[in-house]
């Protein structure tokens, strides 16, 4: 038995130590259905749930040298993990909450450190990756193209002025 639990904490040390961010929820009183209905949306954005024994997660996150999260690691817990794209699992998590009343946010990790459910809520409420990587493209852009439109100036409005010559002498 004591094996089987090594490979267990074994494995769920290396799933802890692949993701960049989990979000432990508290899941009381959810019905198969919803947990269910959880599991597909937070697939859709590139995340996953687990349920896990709080014993062996807190040595799991012991031995992959995460922040201990004793307190919070009672009761029924499951543990979101996915991608890079932790905003969008973290908005998935808040809609549904916002639907169901369930799961409860816990604490999270990311990059190393521990988040309260203050942080995971500005997480949600961040914009998705392709969202800001439009506006950081839109934001580098913008000086290039006034630049463009600047040296372009000139020639236009000699054009312009060429362009109505002819209107203004048919006109006369």
């Amino acid at each position: 038995m004591k094996e089987e639990k090594n490979v267990m904490i074994g494995t769920l040390k290396d799933w802890v130590k692949s993701s960049p961010y989990l979000i432990v929820l508290d899941y009381t009183g959810m019905k198969v259905a919803e947990f269910s209905e959880l599991r597909g949306r937070l697939r859709k954005v590139g995340a996953a749930v687990k349920v896990v024994k709080n014993t062996l997660f807190r040595r799991a996150l012991n031995e992959a040298s995460l922040p201990a999260m004793d307190k919070d690691l009672a009761g029924q817990t499951a543990v979101v993990s996915g991608g890079a794209d932790a905003p969008a699992a973290a908005k998935v998590i808040k809609t549904f909450k916002a639907e169901f009343t369930r799961p409860n946010v816990r604490v999270g990790v990311m990059d190393g450190k521990l988040l309260g459910t203050s942080e995971l809520t500005m997480l949600a409420d961040l914009p998705s990756a392709e969202v800001l990587r439009a506006r950081l493209l839109g934001a580098i852009q913008a000086p290039a193209a006034t630049l463009a439109r600047l040296i372009n100036e000139p020639g236009a409005r000699v054009a312009r002025v060429i362009r109505s010559k002819p209107e203004a002498a048919a006109a006369a």
